[in-house]
Protein backbone atom coordinates (compact mmCIF):
# COMPACT_ATOMS: atom_id res chain seq x y z
CA UNK A 1 0.00 0.00 0.00
CA UNK A 2 1.54 3.34 -1.26
CA UNK A 3 2.18 5.83 1.84
CA UNK A 4 0.98 9.16 2.32
CA UNK A 5 3.94 10.53 1.13
CA UNK A 6 4.12 9.03 -1.79
CA UNK A 7 0.47 9.62 -3.36
CA UNK A 8 0.92 13.46 -2.85
CA UNK A 9 3.89 13.68 -4.69
CA UNK A 10 2.13 11.72 -7.60
CA UNK A 11 -0.69 13.80 -7.33
CA UNK A 12 1.82 16.93 -7.40
CA UNK A 13 3.31 15.40 -10.70
CA UNK A 14 0.03 15.04 -12.41
CA UNK A 15 -1.52 18.46 -11.36
CA UNK A 16 1.91 19.65 -12.49
CA UNK A 17 1.84 17.75 -16.42
CA UNK A 18 -1.74 18.72 -16.62
CA UNK A 19 -0.72 22.52 -16.10
CA UNK A 20 1.53 22.26 -18.61
CA UNK A 21 -0.05 20.77 -20.98
CA UNK A 22 -2.56 23.33 -21.07
CA UNK A 23 -0.29 25.83 -20.76
CA UNK A 24 1.77 24.69 -24.06
CA UNK A 25 -2.04 24.01 -26.10
CA UNK A 26 -2.77 28.04 -24.93
CA UNK A 27 0.62 29.32 -26.19
CA UNK A 28 0.34 26.91 -29.12
CA UNK A 29 -3.34 28.24 -29.84
CA UNK A 30 -2.06 31.95 -29.10
CA UNK A 31 0.82 31.64 -32.14
CA UNK A 32 -2.24 30.66 -34.49
CA UNK A 33 -2.60 33.26 -37.30
CA UNK A 34 -6.21 34.27 -37.72
CA UNK A 35 -7.31 33.55 -41.83
CA UNK A 36 -7.51 37.35 -43.30
CA UNK A 37 -8.30 38.58 -46.61
CA UNK A 38 -5.97 40.98 -48.58
CA UNK A 39 -8.26 42.64 -51.33
CA UNK A 40 -6.59 43.97 -54.22
CA UNK A 41 -8.39 47.27 -54.31
CA UNK A 42 -10.82 49.40 -52.78
CA UNK A 43 -14.46 47.45 -52.74
CA UNK A 44 -15.99 47.55 -56.44
CA UNK A 45 -18.49 45.84 -58.96
CA UNK A 46 -17.02 44.60 -62.37
CA UNK A 47 -19.36 44.04 -65.63
CA UNK A 48 -19.29 43.31 -68.76
CA UNK A 49 -21.37 45.62 -71.84
CA UNK A 50 -22.02 45.03 -75.19
CA UNK A 51 -23.14 47.47 -78.44
CA UNK A 52 -23.75 46.46 -81.82
CA UNK A 53 -24.59 48.69 -84.77
CA UNK A 54 -25.33 47.32 -88.36
CA UNK A 55 -24.06 49.45 -91.48
CA UNK A 56 -24.32 48.62 -95.27
CA UNK A 57 -20.90 47.42 -96.51
CA UNK A 58 -19.12 49.68 -99.19
CA UNK A 59 -16.61 47.59 -100.53
CA UNK A 60 -16.05 43.70 -102.26
CA UNK A 61 -13.54 41.69 -102.01
CA UNK A 62 -13.36 39.01 -104.16
CA UNK A 63 -10.59 36.49 -105.99
CA UNK A 64 -10.63 36.08 -109.96
CA UNK A 65 -8.15 33.42 -111.32
CA UNK A 66 -7.84 31.45 -114.75
CA UNK A 67 -6.23 28.59 -115.14
CA UNK A 68 -4.34 26.82 -118.33
CA UNK A 69 -3.75 23.39 -119.29
CA UNK A 70 -1.32 22.27 -121.96
CA UNK A 71 1.21 19.46 -123.22
CA UNK A 72 4.43 21.74 -121.78
CA UNK A 73 5.36 24.22 -119.21
CA UNK A 74 5.75 27.04 -121.64
CA UNK A 75 2.62 26.92 -123.34
CA UNK A 76 0.33 26.29 -119.87
CA UNK A 77 2.22 29.59 -118.68
CA UNK A 78 1.06 31.59 -121.95
CA UNK A 79 -1.72 30.95 -121.93
CA UNK A 80 -2.37 31.86 -118.15
CA UNK A 81 -0.64 34.66 -118.55
CA UNK A 82 -3.12 35.70 -121.70
CA UNK A 83 -6.29 35.03 -119.95
CA UNK A 84 -5.66 36.68 -116.72
CA UNK A 85 -4.49 40.01 -119.22
CA UNK A 86 -7.76 39.69 -120.55
CA UNK A 87 -9.19 39.62 -117.33
CA UNK A 88 -7.07 42.27 -115.73
CA UNK A 89 -8.17 44.64 -118.89
CA UNK A 90 -11.76 44.31 -118.40
CA UNK A 91 -12.09 44.32 -114.46
CA UNK A 92 -9.95 48.02 -115.14
CA UNK A 93 -12.39 48.65 -117.92
CA UNK A 94 -15.33 48.44 -115.47
CA UNK A 95 -13.89 50.72 -113.06
CA UNK A 96 -11.57 48.64 -110.83
CA UNK A 97 -8.46 51.12 -110.17
CA UNK A 98 -5.13 48.89 -111.10
CA UNK A 99 -4.00 49.61 -107.63
CA UNK A 100 -7.02 48.00 -106.16
CA UNK A 101 -5.39 44.41 -108.27
CA UNK A 102 -3.38 42.07 -106.37
CA UNK A 103 -1.32 38.97 -107.83
CA UNK A 104 -2.57 36.29 -104.91
CA UNK A 105 -1.16 33.13 -106.51
CA UNK A 106 1.01 31.81 -109.47
CA UNK A 107 1.38 28.05 -109.59
CA UNK A 108 2.22 25.34 -112.19
CA UNK A 109 1.29 21.95 -111.63
CA UNK A 110 1.77 18.69 -113.61
CA UNK A 111 -1.08 16.75 -114.37
CA UNK A 112 -1.16 12.70 -114.60
CA UNK A 113 -2.34 10.64 -116.82
CA UNK A 114 -4.27 6.82 -115.24
CA UNK A 115 -2.17 4.14 -113.90
CA UNK A 116 0.42 2.34 -116.09
CA UNK A 117 0.90 -1.00 -115.94
CA UNK A 118 3.42 -1.73 -112.73
CA UNK A 119 1.50 1.16 -111.23
CA UNK A 120 2.85 4.69 -112.42
CA UNK A 121 1.47 7.30 -113.83
CA UNK A 122 2.98 9.72 -116.95
CA UNK A 123 2.62 13.29 -116.79
CA UNK A 124 0.24 13.88 -119.54
CA UNK A 125 0.25 18.51 -119.68
CA UNK A 126 0.70 21.07 -116.96
CA UNK A 127 -1.85 23.52 -115.35
CA UNK A 128 -1.27 27.04 -114.64
CA UNK A 129 -3.16 29.16 -112.63
CA UNK A 130 -2.79 32.56 -111.79
CA UNK A 131 -5.40 33.97 -109.35
CA UNK A 132 -5.83 37.86 -108.82
CA UNK A 133 -7.58 39.42 -105.63
CA UNK A 134 -9.79 42.02 -107.07
CA UNK A 135 -11.19 45.05 -104.79
CA UNK A 136 -14.50 46.66 -105.99
CA UNK A 137 -14.72 50.11 -103.99
CA UNK A 138 -17.89 51.18 -105.66
CA UNK A 139 -20.54 48.19 -105.08
CA UNK A 140 -22.91 49.85 -108.49
CA UNK A 141 -19.90 48.35 -110.56
CA UNK A 142 -19.19 44.90 -108.91
CA UNK A 143 -22.41 43.11 -110.99
CA UNK A 144 -20.60 44.00 -113.82
CA UNK A 145 -16.55 43.72 -112.88
CA UNK A 146 -17.59 40.22 -112.78
CA UNK A 147 -19.84 39.47 -115.65
CA UNK A 148 -16.99 41.11 -117.70
CA UNK A 149 -13.92 39.02 -116.04
CA UNK A 150 -16.18 35.86 -116.53
CA UNK A 151 -16.55 37.23 -120.34
CA UNK A 152 -12.83 37.68 -121.12
CA UNK A 153 -11.49 34.68 -119.28
CA UNK A 154 -13.82 32.42 -120.96
CA UNK A 155 -14.61 29.00 -119.31
CA UNK A 156 -10.41 29.06 -117.91
CA UNK A 157 -12.50 31.85 -115.44
CA UNK A 158 -12.33 31.09 -111.49
CA UNK A 159 -13.86 33.08 -109.07
CA UNK A 160 -13.70 31.60 -104.98
CA UNK A 161 -16.15 33.61 -103.35
CA UNK A 162 -16.37 37.29 -102.51
CA UNK A 163 -16.39 39.15 -99.34
CA UNK A 164 -17.81 43.09 -98.28
CA UNK A 165 -16.84 45.44 -95.41
CA UNK A 166 -17.36 48.76 -94.78
CA UNK A 167 -14.21 50.78 -95.95
CA UNK A 168 -14.33 52.95 -92.68
CA UNK A 169 -15.99 51.71 -90.30
CA UNK A 170 -14.87 54.23 -87.16
CA UNK A 171 -18.34 55.96 -86.52
CA UNK A 172 -20.11 52.89 -86.61
CA UNK A 173 -17.79 51.40 -83.48
CA UNK A 174 -17.92 54.90 -81.72
CA UNK A 175 -21.36 54.27 -81.95
CA UNK A 176 -20.78 50.80 -80.71
CA UNK A 177 -18.56 51.82 -78.02
CA UNK A 178 -20.97 54.26 -76.77
CA UNK A 179 -24.12 51.60 -76.55
CA UNK A 180 -21.53 49.18 -74.64
CA UNK A 181 -20.22 51.78 -72.22
CA UNK A 182 -23.79 52.40 -71.61
CA UNK A 183 -24.84 48.68 -71.47
CA UNK A 184 -21.91 48.49 -68.77
CA UNK A 185 -23.29 51.27 -66.27
CA UNK A 186 -26.96 50.13 -66.56
CA UNK A 187 -25.86 46.91 -65.11
CA UNK A 188 -23.52 48.33 -63.11
CA UNK A 189 -26.13 50.86 -61.41
CA UNK A 190 -28.00 48.15 -60.22
CA UNK A 191 -26.02 45.77 -58.50
CA UNK A 192 -24.87 48.78 -56.50
CA UNK A 193 -28.14 49.63 -55.82
CA UNK A 194 -28.91 46.06 -54.96
CA UNK A 195 -25.49 45.81 -52.49
CA UNK A 196 -27.01 49.34 -50.78
CA UNK A 197 -24.10 51.45 -52.47
CA UNK A 198 -23.47 53.89 -55.41
CA UNK A 199 -21.11 53.88 -58.51
CA UNK A 200 -17.88 55.77 -57.66
CA UNK A 201 -15.21 56.54 -60.24
CA UNK A 202 -13.55 53.98 -63.34
CA UNK A 203 -10.82 52.21 -62.44
CA UNK A 204 -10.71 50.47 -65.30
CA UNK A 205 -12.09 49.92 -68.94
CA UNK A 206 -10.76 46.96 -71.74
CA UNK A 207 -12.56 46.43 -75.21
CA UNK A 208 -12.97 44.12 -78.01
CA UNK A 209 -14.32 44.60 -81.17
CA UNK A 210 -15.13 42.80 -83.72
CA UNK A 211 -16.98 43.34 -87.36
CA UNK A 212 -18.38 40.57 -89.20
CA UNK A 213 -17.59 40.12 -92.87
CA UNK A 214 -20.34 38.36 -95.01
CA UNK A 215 -18.32 36.01 -97.60
CA UNK A 216 -20.43 34.63 -100.56
CA UNK A 217 -19.06 32.02 -102.41
CA UNK A 218 -20.05 31.12 -106.06
CA UNK A 219 -17.71 28.00 -106.66
CA UNK A 220 -14.99 26.98 -108.25
CA UNK A 221 -16.10 27.60 -111.65
CA UNK A 222 -17.89 30.46 -113.45
CA UNK A 223 -18.73 29.20 -116.34
CA UNK A 224 -22.35 29.82 -115.16
CA UNK A 225 -22.64 33.07 -114.60
CA UNK A 226 -24.65 35.25 -116.97
CA UNK A 227 -23.23 38.72 -118.23
CA UNK A 228 -24.49 39.90 -115.16
CA UNK A 229 -23.98 38.79 -111.42
CA UNK A 230 -26.35 40.05 -109.06
CA UNK A 231 -24.78 41.29 -106.11
CA UNK A 232 -26.75 41.65 -102.56
CA UNK A 233 -24.08 43.06 -100.08
CA UNK A 234 -26.51 42.82 -97.16
CA UNK A 235 -25.41 44.30 -93.77
CA UNK A 236 -22.34 44.14 -91.62
CA UNK A 237 -22.54 44.53 -88.20
CA UNK A 238 -19.90 46.38 -86.02
CA UNK A 239 -19.99 45.07 -82.12
CA UNK A 240 -18.00 46.32 -79.34
CA UNK A 241 -17.71 44.14 -75.93
CA UNK A 242 -16.68 46.38 -72.60
CA UNK A 243 -16.00 45.39 -69.24
CA UNK A 244 -15.94 48.04 -66.84
CA UNK A 245 -15.12 48.04 -63.25
CA UNK A 246 -16.61 51.15 -60.90
CA UNK A 247 -15.55 52.27 -57.28
CA UNK A 248 -18.76 50.82 -55.35
CA UNK A 249 -19.09 53.85 -52.57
Amino acid sequence: MMDTTAMSRNRWMIGSCASALVLTVALTAGCSSPATSSPDGPPGVNVNGVGEVQGAPDTLTTQIGVQATAEDVTSAIEQANSAVSEVTDAVIAAGVAREDIQTQQVSIDPQYSGALPGGTSAISGYQATNTLQVTVRDLSKASAVLGDATTAGGNATRISGVSFKIDDDSELISDARSRAFADARDRAEQYASLAGGELGDVLSITESITGQEQPRSFGESATSFDTAVPIEPGQQTVSVSVSVKWALN
